[in-house]
């Protein structure tokens, strides 16, 4: 099975191509869209989507994410295996949240020419490089074919956390349709808190981390640990992005307690 996630939208012919790339080489792939509606250039974006949707398909599975603002530098092509799957992508971190929440086992750069289409456009690696690496594995191809390994790949700031005398500071990867702000903090690091007390851009909070968002009353803040893992500041029947004034990139610091 392969997935594939990008910021290509549906309007332009992107996608197919991508999926002919594959069928191509693979015609009996099984090919499954996640999103290709990641915002434009978004690599927080992408790497949440991908994080979020990645632990759900049978192992085995080859996760293929396009947002790549880099096509054509020098920035690397990578193929990541973990113990649950495949990913394969620009090395420029959109792989790395799910990479880690799955456990790297080794990256590989994809430089062998035999996984590459004939002719590689300088502009559209995700057809001409990933989409191939993604069908040759699906198939069964061995990951250390496909280039040298490597040891040293991008990683964000939003797939890391700092901690300092017990207060993680990280980001916020994502506000959904809802309003819900959505953490790079994830369920191991606040395991054993009942409260937490959060520091926003313009707002204290101290909450009690609850399990559902109708805990608490209408229009009121609730923390928790959403559907994906990872802990949410959320409004009932409200939108906590707005009342709390934030946004994906802004930063948040967190004291369990």
């Amino acid at each position: 099975m392969i997935t594939l996630t990008s910021d290509f939208g549906l309007k332009d012919p992107y996608v197919a191509e991508m999926k002919g790339a594959i069928l191509t080489i693979n015609p009996k792939a099984t090919i499954i869209d996640i999103t290709h509606d990641v915002q434009k250039f978004n690599i927080r974006m992408g790497a949440f989507m991908l994080a979020s949707a990645a632990p759900y398909f049978p192992k085995g599975t080859v996760h293929l994410a396009v947002v790549d603002p880099g096509v054509g530098t020098d920035r690397g092509a990578i193929l990541v295996q973990t113990k649950q799957c495949f990913l394969v992508g620009p090395d420029n971190g959109v792989l790395m949240l799910a990479a880690q929440n799955m456990e790297i086992e080794h990256t590989y750069e994809l430089a062998n020419p035999k996984f590459m289409l004939l002719e590689v456009s300088s502009t559209f690696h995700g057809r001409d490089i990933f989409a191939p690496a993604t069908a040759y594995l699906d198939m069964g191809m061995k990951p250390e074919e496909f280039g040298p390994e490597l040891t040293n790949v991008v990683t964000p700031e939003f797939a890391s956390l700092k901690s300092s005398n017990g207060t993680l500071t990280g980001e916020v990867l994502h506000v959904d349709g809802f309003g819900n702000i959505i953490t790079n903090i994830s369920r191991k690091e606040i395991a054993q808190a009942k409260t937490v007390n959060v520091k926003l851009q313009k707002f204290s909070l101290k909450l009690s981390l609850g399990k559902t968002y109708a805990q608490t009353k209408p229009q009121e803040a609730v923390a928790l640990i959403g559907s994906h893992g990872f802990l949410e500041i959320a409004l009932n029947r409200g939108s906590a992005a707005e009342k709390f004034q934030i946004a994906a990139e802004d930063n948040i610091e967190v004291t369990p307690s």
